[in-house]
C-alpha cells in the first residue's frame, strides 16, 4: 500500500477522526460566529452605502459569501467522489451526505439574495444571464446529488452514482467563475481577485472577507458536527446489535 492509501485508511478510522475533529468544533464554531458578528454589523450598519447601488449594495455580505460556499462545497464534494472512487474511502461518502445541503443551501440563498439585488439594479428579479443560469444548474446538481446519495436501497450504489454525479458537474465551476468574461452578461465581473487589485472600497471589502470567513468556518463546523455525529449513531447501532 503506497504512503498516500496508508494515511488515507488511517484517518478513515472513525475512532481516530473523532478523537482529531471533536475537540475543534467548539473553538471553531465560536470563531466563526465572532466573525460573522462581527462582519455582519459592521457591513449592514457601519459601512458606508456605494456610490452607485446605495443601500442595496448590503445585500453582498449575504449573497458574496453564499456564491463562494456553494462553490466550496461542489469542489469539496467531488473530492469526496475522487476519494470514494479511488481510494474506497469510507468517510468520504459519510461526508458527501453531510456537505450536500449544506452547499444546497448555500446556492439557494445565492440565488434568492442575487434576485433582491438584480430587482433594483436590473429591473428584474430574473434573467437567463450566463452566471445566473450556471448557478442554477449547480442548485439542481446539488439536488441531484442528495436524491441519489439516498435512492437506492444499496447504499453503495447509491454513493457511487453520487460520486460520478459530483465529479462530472464540477465542470459547471470554471462556468460560473469566468462567465463574466467568457460573454457579454449583465452580471458585474468579479470585484475582488487573487490576481488583480481590488475594484471595491476597502470600507466595504475588510467586512465582506469577515463575513465570507464566517460563512466558511461555520460551514466547516456544521459539516463536521453532522459527520460527527453519523459516525457516533453508527457506532452505537454497532454495539447495540453485537449486544443482542
Amino acid at each position: 500500500m503506497s504512503p498516500i492509501s496508508s494515511w488515507f485508511h488511517h484517518y478513515a478510522n472513525p475512532g481516530v477522526f473523532l478523537r482529531l475533529v471533536r475537540p475543534c468544533l467548539l473553538p471553531l464554531g465560536t470563531i466563526s460566529v465572532i466573525l460573522l458578528m462581527t462582519g455582519l454589523i459592521w457591513g449592514l450598519c457601519f459601512s458606508p452605502a456605494d456610490w452607485q447601488q446605495g443601500e442595496n449594495v448590503r445585500i453582498m455580505y449575504i449573497h458574496v459569501p453564499m456564491a463562494w460556499l456553494a462553490s466550496a462545497c461542489y469542489v469539496a464534494l467531488a473530492l469526496c467522489g475522487i476519494l470514494s472512487l479511488v481510494w474506497r474511502h469510507p468517510l468520504a461518502d459519510r461526508a458527501a451526505i453531510e456537505i450536500g445541503p449544506i452547499g444546497c443551501a448555500a446556492s439557494a440563498l445565492c440565488l434568492v439574495t442575487g434576485s433582491l439585488w438584480g430587482k433594483p439594479s436590473w429591473g428584474t428579479w430574473w434573467v437567463w444571464d450566463a452566471r445566473l443560469t450556471s448557478m442554477l444548474i449547480l442548485f439542481f446538481l446539488y439536488l441531484g446529488h442528495i436524491t441519489v446519495i439516498r435512492a437506492f436501497d444499496d447504499s453503495f450504489r447509491g454513493q457511487k452514482a453520487a460520486a460520478i454525479l459530483a465529479i462530472v458537474g464540477i465542470v459547471d465551476l470554471p462556468i460560473i467563475k469566468f462567465s463574466v468574461q467568457w460573454w457579454n452578461t449583465l452580471h458585474q465581473p468579479d470585484s475582488i481577485s487573487l490576481t488583480a487589485t481590488p475594484t471595491i472600497s476597502l470600507s466595504l471589502m475588510w467586512p465582506l472577507v469577515l463575513c465570507t470567513g464566517g460563512f466558511t468556518l461555520g460551514a466547516i463546523t456544521l459539516v463536521n458536527t453532522r459527520l460527527c455525529a453519523s459516525l457516533m449513531e453508527r457506532q452505537v447501532q454497532f454495539f447495540s446489535r453485537r449486544g443482542k
